[in-house]
């Protein structure tokens, strides 16, 4: 049974992790795209710029949510030992951190604050 379910974990966090990555180009092309527009249209710098940073902090979000469901089904799935749970562990750790600190950048307060 382990040599079905070891090729598809593995098949499904490639593709899961390809997905995070391609999620995180194309936020950053609209958002720069959408900027340039923005530009000729004749809207103001600061308007631009904050609308271009919330657009690219959220697709680098949820990016960042496909790159951890791909780094929990590799671990479980393919590769479950001590170290590989260790650094899965630290991975997790570092993602929420970046997570928690761009929402905080995005909304103006953290998670669980309620909203003002």
């Amino acid at each position: 049974m382990s040599e079905i379910i070891t090729p598809m974990a593995e098949w499904s966090a490639a593709i899961i992790e390809v997905l995070g990555i391609g999620i995180i180009i194309l936020f950053a092309l609209y958002s720069l795209l959408n900027a340039v527009y923005q530009q000729f249209s004749g809207s103001d710098a600061e308007t631009i710029f904050l609308k271009t940073r919330r657009q690219l902090g959220r697709g680098i979000l949820l990016g960042l949510e496909f790159l951890i469901a791909a780094d929990i089904i590799h671990t479980v799935a393919v590769e479950l030992t001590f170290k590989t749970v260790g650094v899965l562990a630290v991975i997790v750790l570092i993602r929420t951190f970046l997570s928690f600190t761009l929402n905080l950048e995005l909304t103006g307060r953290w998670p669980w604050q309620e909203e003002k």
